[in-house]
């Protein structure tokens, strides 16, 4: 049996709240998707068919490919059927693998002790097969293998991605408090964006999301700055899988005739940052970048597009205070100079939001590290239109896309 021609249950998991855009982009590659749920997918295929995944996916973190399910009830149990798993046909002679896990059972208090016994297993397995016992350690640079286990339930998976696929590759220079790649690529696809009118990022820090947006619109998939997959680590890998893939990557990049994406920071140095990553990325040519305050943003007339701002969320009361007046600043800026286009603010701070002081069409939720966020939509009508002070406060529920 060889895991690149067999098909088999895939988990795609991403950060939580992403699951809707990673659907999305799954179901885009061709593939069906049997269930989604809050940090990821499921779905049906071969270890090839992750290849492509791999390459293409935005919003993912890891591409599992499940091996077998099992009870058990304690460490030795997971040693048991660990043990008897074939692994000479999965681990190559000579390679190196890694263990990762996502344990939740009441035996054990440390989720490194069902590491442990995962590799004692996998490693006393093929010493018992081939004599020699194979190389492990914590760096995700070979075969991975996942080990799931809640209460009684534990399956076993080849992490066929390694390290993972959230951070894509291209930021060198991550600047303060950046946005991980896959969160800024999901908030962009949530938004009315139609990829060729302009994108507008002021605040943009270390250029994430103006980055993000030119790889979108012009179909730049993560997978053309990685070289390195655990999938490449397994026995019976075929190279010319993954070249064919991998060319696809540079073939089905667009041109968008006149795309504007414009990102401007006070800062000079984000500025000189964020042009290192967008060099880095492919997408310099295709950025506007200048330094200005947020408010000196230009704001191309004709085609209305997006005006998108991620500002900070104020962590001690000194800070929010002075927050206050940049929120309201905000709400003055996209009022008076966005007309027609739809507004976006990406906050980690409710109460802040509400001194934006326009009324939010839609209220996205989505989490960072461990923090509770919005995406505020705002559709910006040209001309005057009545409003009530402070709308955004009367919101009262979330509408998720």
């Amino acid at each position: 049996m060889s895991v690149y021609t067999t098909k088999s249950a895939i988990i795609v998991t991403c950060p939580k709240r992403l699951a809707p855009y990673l659907e999305q982009e799954v179901k885009e590659l061709g593939f069906t998707v049997e269930e989604s749920f809050i940090t990821g997918v499921r779905l049906t295929g071969t270890v090839n068919n992750c290849i492509k995944l791999n390459l293409n996916l935005r919003c993912a973190s890891q591409v599992l490919y499940s091996l077998k399910h099992f009870t058990a009830k304690d460490a030795d149990g997971i040693y048991k059927n660990v043990f008897s798993y074939p692994w000479e046909n999965i681990l190559p002679e000579g390679g190196y693998f890694s263990i990762t896990s996502n344990v939740n059972n009441p035996t054990i208090n440390n989720s490194m002790f069902a590491n442990l016994r995962v590799k004692d297993a996998i490693v006393d397995r093929l010493r018992e097969k081939r004599g020699v016992r194979p190389s492990t350690g914590s760096e995700l640079t070979g075969a991975v293998v996942h080990l799931f286990w809640k209460n009684d339930y534990a399956e076993l998976f080849i992490d066929t991605s390694g390290d993972s696929l959230g951070r894509h590759g291209y930021r060198k220079i991550p600047g303060q408090a950046p946005m991980l790649e896959a969160l800024a690529a999901a908030t962009i696809l949530a938004t009315q964006w139609d990829r060729k009118s302009p994108f507008l990022n002021p605040m943009c820090g270390s250029g994430t999301l103006a980055i993000e947006a030119a790889m979108i619109a012009t179909n730049r998939r993560p997978g053309l700055f990685r070289t390195n997959y655990a999938f490449m680590h397994l026995q019976g890998y075929d190279e010319s899988i993954y070249a064919a893939e991998d060319a696809l990557l540079e073939e089905q990049i667009i041109e968008v005739p006149g795309l504007r994406v414009i990102a401007t920071d006070y800062s000079a140095k984000a500025i000189e940052n964020a042009r290192k990553n967008a060099v880095a990325a492919g997408v310099a040519g295709l950025i506007d970048f200048d330094v200005c305050d947020f408010a000196a943003t230009e704001v191309p007339a004709g085609e209305p597009g997006v005006f998108y701002v991620n500002p900070e969320y104020g962590e001690r009361l000194g800070e929010v205070k002075e927050l206050e007046k940049t929120y309201a600043r905000i709400g003055d800026f996209m009022k008076q100079k966005c007309g027609g286009y739809y507004g976006y603010v990406f906050t980690g701070n409710l109460e802040l939001a509400k001194k934006i002081g326009l009324k939010a069409k839609r209220r996205i939720e989505f989490y960072t590290s461990k923090i509770d966020c919005r995406l505020f939509e705002y559709e910006l009508y040209s001309g005057s239109r009545s409003r009530t002070k402070d709308e955004t406060s009367t919101d009262q529920t979330d509408n998720q896309q």
